[in-house]
């Protein structure tokens, strides 16, 4: 039963007294009365923890374990709001998000000691969730039953980080009614109810697995089940174990699973519905063919300012339309002006990508909340009186809108403004393409240069010959589209996600470990890029004044080696 209040700890309080399975983890159950009652435990240490006048912010760097649901209830409870850790940032960089939302306690597991050891920490107190000291603290509440007196839809509950491609990371705000309203929105969309089965496979420090899996399991009283990290090889055996029937996902996780070897018995899964983002028309088709469920693709500003929804006659390869109550509109962030409509051959190829992209903006009202400690990023979202995603989009005709990638994303070449992510649709239609990724490199000039990574089923079959003419047969590849550089890689570089690590490969740019083929001015066709084309290139920066725009160099496999 879908609940009809407002704040994240009186659905942790629908839980006790119900001894139904509320959590699976690795073989073992948790009934959603025992899940209420640990819940109830650890708020109380929490309160006992804090010292007058600390603000009530609670660190979690933690695996998909148990205890990640279970302290995240504990701060629905007692009204405080949760910091994830994101582990893969480093021991500097952990340090930093932890003292900038001002986290008083941290919860954390052994596995992760080693990335605190040595970090100054002033006024954090650190728990380690598996020892016997953090037990035995734990022991001294037992018996506390919730109690969600303290808990007001307007507290801030989620401090999540959002990545970008410079500076830190900035912590977006989620309030417990923001929370419970995205629960509500995503039960009632999908139809989802008490008998479902919420397989949280992606990370919990990411908004997407709170947000879109737990909080809508939260609303309607249904199960989670948990995997400590995401496994595609796993994946359908830990379905079927706990009867899974709606996951999400983000960036390649799709993939991975589909990578995996076939068995006549794929089809044999309990589940039904996927909800995600970034796993692309071509994979999700191959998903519901292999395994019969329905993957659907949808949008979300993470900040919660614009949504779009998909709805039944959403052509291919289109998101859907504005979500209700949200007026949005593709905006050339330049002239401000509405970019017109997209021009879409039968085949879904789009044919004026320079004048319909542009960025998305939400001109009516909105739910973002700011983010902590930041007002210039505020005030970057919140202008003339919109809120700008800071992702591309284009609309066609009808009014459906199509994802571009992200304002970060977008190349300069030759003054003309290019989407990364319309040239990664060309080149996935390349023979053997598994995935691809495109992004700027310096123009020795001015402006940039097309870069594109390429993970091949066989990272030797590059043949630069066929694929000159492979881009001369795209009939939307516009003149400046074309990649100057080719980096052949053997597997894309992905981040804790499984989103493509374009800021790594920008770093590293045509200096990289990997084998690149370019394109040198005046000429049609590619070859390897030797050390001399480098030596020559850096010259040619360096002339023009623009060589610290390059990333330092890396070593670099010499022509003839193992890779082609």
């Amino acid at each position: 039963m879908e609940a009809t209040r407002g704040t994240v700890a009186e659905l942790v309080m629908q839980g006790w007294n119900d001894h139904r399975t509320g959590l699976w983890f690795e073989g073992r159950s948790l009934t959603r009365h025992e899940v209420a009652a640990g819940a109830a435990a650890r708020a109380a240490l929490f309160a006992d923890l804090l010292e007058p006048g600390d603000r009530p912010h609670l660190g979690v760097l933690l695996h998909n374990t148990p205890e990640y649901p279970l302290w995240l209830s504990a701060a629905a409870l007692a009204g405080a709001a949760v910091a994830g850790i994101n582990p893969t940032r480093g021991r500097a960089e952990s340090a930093r998000d932890l003292l900038h939302t001002e986290c008083r306690v941290l919860v954390t597991e052994q596995a992760f000691r080693p990335l605190l050891d040595g970090l100054d920490l002033p006024g954090v107190r650190v728990l380690v969730t598996d020892t016997d000291d953090c037990a035995d603290l734990l022991a001294g509440y037992e018996g506390a039953e919730p109690d969600d007196s303290r808990a007001t839809p307007a507290d801030r509950f989620l401090l999540y980080f959002t990545s970008g491609s410079t500076g830190a990371p900035k912590a977006a705000i989620c309030t417990q009614g923001r929370l419970v309203a995205a629960g509500r929105s995503l039960v009632r969309h999908f139809g989802l109810g008490a008998d479902d089965v919420h397989y949280i496979c992606m990370p919990m420090f990411h908004g997407n697995a709170v947000i879109a899996d737990w909080a809508p399991a939260l609303v309607s009283g249904a199960a989670i089940a948990l995997r400590r990290r995401f496994s595609a090889s796993g994946f359908l055996e830990d379905v079927r174990t706990c009867g899974a029937t709606y996951f999400t996902y983000v960036g390649r996780a799709v993939s991975y699973v589909l990578a995996t070897k076939e068995r006549p018995d794929d089809r044999d899964n309990p589940l039904r519905l996927g909800f995600g983002t970034e796993a692309g028309v071509v994979d999700a088709a191959a998903f519901e063919r292999r395994f019969g469920v329905r993957l659907v693709e949808g949008y979300g500003s993470s900040e919660g300012g614009a949504a779009v929804q998909r709805t039944a006659g959403t052509p291919a390869g289109a998101i859907g339309r504005a979500a209700p109550g949200d007026d949005l509109a593709v905006v050339d962030p330049v002239t401000r002006e509405e970019c017109p409509p997209a021009v879409i051959t039968g085949d879904g190829r789009l044919m004026n990508g320079n004048e319909a992209i542009g960025e998305l903006v939400n001109r009516g009202p909105h739910h973002f909340e700011g983010y902590w400690r930041n007002p210039a990023a505020d005030a970057a979202r919140r202008r003339e009186g919109r809120y700008w995603t800071g992702d591309l989009f284009y609309r066609d005709a009808d009014g459906f809108l199509y994802f571009a990638g992200r304002t970060d994303d977008r190349l300069r070449v030759d003054s003309e403004n290019l989407a990364a992510a319309m040239i990664e649709g060309i080149l996935a239609r390349y023979r053997g393409a598994l995935s691809v990724a495109v992004y700027a490199v310096p123009d020795p000039v001015a402006g940039d240069r097309v870069m594109a990574a390429m993970a091949l089923d066989d990272a030797g079959s590059f043949d630069p010959d066929v694929f000159a003419a492979f881009l001369a047969a795209q009939p939307d590849l516009g003149t400046k589209m074309g990649p100057r550089f080719v980096r052949v890689v053997e597997v894309m570089p992905v981040t804790a996600t499984n989103k493509i690590h374009r800021v790594g490969l920008r770093r590293e740019g045509f200096r990289c470990a990997d084998p690149v083929w370019w394109r040198p001015p005046e000429e049609s066709g590619y070859r390897r890029l030797t050390d001399g084309d480098v030596a020559g290139l850096v010259a040619e920066y360096r002339a023009r004044g623009r060589e610290e725009l390059l990333p330092p160099a890396v070593v670099r496999p010499a022509v003839g080696d193992r890779r082609p």
